[in-house]
């Protein structure tokens, strides 16, 4: 498949803003890690091949075990995963796939028990950002591994 279009130069003012958005979720009180099991769920969810690339290959410069990199498909069956990264992983699904009637009490109450209000906050405004990088990706068919270099991913040694 080749890449449509490229939105960055069609509308750099609004890609400038959702990168900014972006980088500020570094600022917030939640774990590079559940801000990132919850980027590469949502990443699969969409099947937004691009960030999946991008997720992948951070994981490895981040250190992060391999096999959990695998198992994030499967985390309800899998022993990996502490109880607030399952919670982030089951309300990264719940804002992802919203259905018509929203996400139940259930979930809400199961996923509150793990996070503070400000942390799920901040954990839904990142499924947000998420969600539009996954759709202006899945949209465009932007090309895996297209922005590696400038966003220091060579070094991971996946490409």
């Amino acid at each position: 498949m080749s890449q449509r279009l490229n939105y960055a130069e069609m509308v750099p003012e609004l890609t400038r803003k959702l990168t900014e958005m972006s980088m500020s979720l570094d600022k917030l009180s939640l774990s590079p890690t559940i801000l990132a099991l919850a980027h590469h769920r949502a990443s699969q969810i969409n099947g937004c091949a691009f960030c999946l690339d991008l997720d992948v290959k951070k994981a490895k410069l981040r250190g992060e075990r391999e096999l959990r990199v695998y198992h994030i498909s499967v985390w309800r069956d899998s022993p990996l995963f502490t109880e607030q990264e399952r919670a982030a992983l089951e309300w990264t699904e719940a804002v992802t796939k919203l259905t018509d009637r929203g996400i139940s009490d259930e979930i809400f109450e199961s996923v509150s028990k793990h996070f503070s209000q400000k942390e799920l906050s901040e954990l839904t405004f990142a499924i947000g950002i998420i969600n539009t990088w996954n759709r202006l990706n899945v949209a465009f068919r932007t090309t895996p591994g297209a922005l590696d270099a400038m966003l220091g991913l060579t070094k991971s040694g996946l490409n």
